[in-house]
């Protein structure tokens, strides 16, 4: 099967190392795309419950094909989040093909584009709620552990998956991180900042979406998770669109092609692409 290329991918909360990730569906995707640019918006690896007993062949796969798109042309922006937060002290580091930073901004066909994490704008994850937070998510790892085994057994009788870790997860953004809250605080200094569109991660909530204050518009994205939805955003067809992970998707072989790197401009803009200018081979991007 022929890779879909797309110009740009924003992944996170991978939770790599955890027995909540969803690595082999990860990886089914990911040998599926051939992306220009590859932005991991946070919490791939989940430092607060990584443990060297536990790091599974799959997981290990899903960091080799990042390696393997780096090898092969795409550019990778590794932005942190709250759970890998250790990396956070080597920001703005850039080897190659790969940037750490806490942050991004590309530009895209004209279009300005904030991405970040989002924790920042979570009380929860300050101190001295950081402390109850890191504590619910060991919580919410044990729930998904066991909502795994539940399924297994309902899937053996017949009966269509449940899930009790969704609904905890939901009531906890609904409480606590009050999601229509964190929104508006995002896209508000979005508008602020005069951007179009403004991308997060962390809370796991898949979105796209235009909000709207009396200062103006912005599109707000969230790239969801690979722990629950199984979400990216994709930027293709001068476009952002929102991917869900299709359980039936046939696993796709690898074809090593080489793809253009992205230009970039320097100072502010992080990234810069337009994917209007045709290709080689009479496509665009």
């Amino acid at each position: 099967m022929e890779k879909r290329v797309v110009d740009v991918v924003v992944l996170s909360d991978v939770h790599l190392g955890t027995y909540a990730c969803r690595a082999r569906e990860l990886l089914i995707y990911l040998r599926s795309i051939a992306p220009r640019l590859l932005i991991l918006n946070g919490d791939i690896i989940d430092g607060w419950q990584f443990s060297k007993h536990y790091f599974p062949p799959d997981h290990i796969q899903v960091v080799q094909e990042i390696l393997h798109f780096l090898s092969t042309g795409t550019r990778v922006i590794y932005i942190t989040g709250n759970h890998d937060e250790a990396l956070r002290r080597y920001a703005k580091m850039q080897v190659g093909n790969f940037q750490l930073a806490d942050k991004a901004l590309i530009e895209i066909n004209g279009s300005m584009t904030w991405i970040f994490h989002g924790d920042v704008f979570d009380h929860t994850s300050k101190n001295p709620a950081r402390i109850v937070s890191r504590l619910g998510s060991n919580g919410y790892a044990v729930l998904l552990a066991f909502n795994k085994m539940i399924n297994r057994i309902s899937l053996f009788f017949g009966r269509e998956k449940i899930s009790f870790a969704k609904s905890v997860m939901s009531q906890f953004n609904k409480r606590f991180v009050k999601i229509e809250n964190f929104e508006r605080l995002v896209a508000g200094l979005a508008i602020e900042k005069k951007y179009d569109c403004v991308i997060c991660g962390h809370i796991h909530e898949p979105q796209k979406r235009t909000i709207s204050n009396e200062k103006g518009s912005v599109v707000y994205l969230n790239s969801g998770d690979w722990v629950e939805h199984m979400t990216t955003l994709e930027y293709h067809s001068n476009d952002w669109h929102l991917y869900t992970f299709d359980q039936v998707v046939e696993k796709a072989e690898r074809i090593k092609k080489e793809r253009p790197k992205t230009q970039v401009i320097p100072v502010d803009i992080d990234v810069y692409l337009d994917t209007r200018i045709p290709r080689a081979n009479g496509t665009t991007g």
